[in-house]
């Protein structure tokens, strides 16, 4: 069966991001549940102790894409 339905486009909220010197930063997984995310901080945590991680609920990724959508759409007519 094919799905008719468009995939939603924050299927991923949950990031891990590694800060980096200087202000820059790394996302180093996404994830949908946050279970997930923190089973595999606590992972992170054990393997790399000395580097920084941080859990974050990206929500700008949805508005992103569709601001990509609609410049796609216009340029496309």
């Amino acid at each position: 069966m094919i799905p008719t339905s468009k995939p939603k486009l924050n299927s991923h909220p949950w990031c891990i991001i590694r800060q980096l010197p200087n202000m820059q930063r790394q996302v180093v997984a996404r994830f949908h549940r946050r279970n997930d995310v923190d089973a595999y901080f606590q992972i992170l945590q054990r393997l790399l102790p000395s580097a920084n991680h941080v859990i974050v609920f990206d929500s700008t990724v949805t508005e992103i894409t569709e601001e990509a959508e609609k410049s796609v759409l216009e340029q496309l007519v």
